[in-house]
């Protein structure tokens, strides 16, 4: 597996404990890899979450397969992945597989003992059961959320302003006082929140409500007319972290998925389907041509595009497999010039 483009790849191994009757193992061929034990390659890779004190690889893995697509076995598979190139930044909400993703993800962090290793960040508002922003249902929603993921507090709780239109600003931000005077949540993210509903939340911060310092919006070089220029107004004037959700278009920037005959009937599959036409072809043929210069796959490609944008700290990027992972920690060590990114947004047009 290839994490940065220079250089051979590393690989790890299990140790195996010493015994006296131990088989004698042959000598091992000269050209053979070097196995690699201790952190990922990727530990100190780390970049500012904003201004939320957090340090984080800059590519979050999301559960949002976890429990609907890929079963605990593989979830668990892709999270080692992520862990062992150096990973340490988990992404969930509460509605994802009906709280599935979240069972999933705390599993494994209790399994591993990783829980003080990994900012764990979680969307919150959309679970049928505590569902919106209102005073009562978000401090349930949070206690439910905690409860499947094993944990005693979630580091970047994002608010989902999509699933509620009613709840006051102020209301929500006055409960997320609470939750984190209580050591349940660390720092605040938004999602879905308009620029006119960031500049309100600032306002109120300064009076002495928390602040809003991460954002998610969905974002990728299809998918460029979401994050606005009222956002990114916005979210560098606050120092926001941006978060980008959508990095691969619902796969379909990974070039796997080139026509319709290969596309399921599925959801997903659908998601796809609309970026089967004349655009996304182009994209996908500029992705084609940069990955073949640089060595690396579409994923890559897409994933180093997103973190030569203004602003953008750390793509949030979801995973059907183990390799899929490796693909993708490979645009953290690409370069895009200012050719290649212009040839893939022309092509995007």
């Amino acid at each position: 597996m290839a994490f940065f483009t220079v250089g051979p790849a590393a690989s790890s191994s299990d140790s195996i404990p010493p015994s006296q009757t131990a088989p004698i193992v042959p000598a091992t061929h000269p050209s053979a890899p070097i196995p690699v034990q201790g952190p990922g390659v990727g530990h100190n890779v780390r970049v500012a979450l904003g201004e939320t004190g957090f340090e984080i690889f800059p590519l979050m893995i999301g559960g949002a397969e976890f429990g609907w697509n890929v079963d605990l076995e593989s979830s668990h598979d892709i999270l080692d992945t992520y862990a062992e190139v150096g990973g340490n930044a988990v992404h969930t909400a509460d509605s994802f597989s009906g709280g599935r993703s979240e069972h999933i993800i705390g599993q494994w962090m209790h399994s591993r003992g990783l829980r003080d290793d990994v900012v764990l960040s979680v969307r919150i508002g959309g679970h049928p059961d505590n569902p919106g922003l209102g005073p009562v249902n978000l401090v349930r929603a949070v206690e439910a959320s905690l409860t499947r993921l094993r944990t005693d507090r979630i580091d970047v709780l994002y608010l989902d302003a999509g699933t509620d239109r009613t709840t006051a600003l102020e209301d929500t931000l006055a409960t997320a006082e609470w939750l984190v005077e209580a050591g349940k949540v660390r720092a605040l993210g938004a999602v879905g929140y308009t620029a006119a509903q960031l500049v309100e939340a600032r306002i109120l911060a300064s009076a002495g409500f928390p602040r809003i310092m991460v954002l998610d919006v969905p974002f990728n070089v299809l998918r460029r007319n979401d994050f606005d220029a009222d956002l990114r107004l916005v979210a560098g004037a606050q120092a926001m972290a941006v978060t980008p959700s959508h990095a691969l278009e619902h796969g379909f920037l990974s070039g796997r998925h080139r026509a319709r005959t290969r596309v399921n009937l599925s959801v997903r599959g659908a998601q796809i389907a609309a970026s089967l036409n004349r655009r996304g072809s182009r994209t996908l043929r500029a992705l084609d041509a940069v990955g073949t210069e640089l060595g690396v796959p579409d994923a890559a490609v897409a994933v180093a595009w997103l973190l030569a944008q203004k602003l953008v700290t750390a793509p949030i990027v979801n995973a059907y497999a183990a390799q899929h992972v490796e693909e993708l920690v490979q645009g953290i060590g690409v370069r895009l010039s200012r050719a290649q990114l212009a040839d893939i947004a022309r092509a995007a047009e």
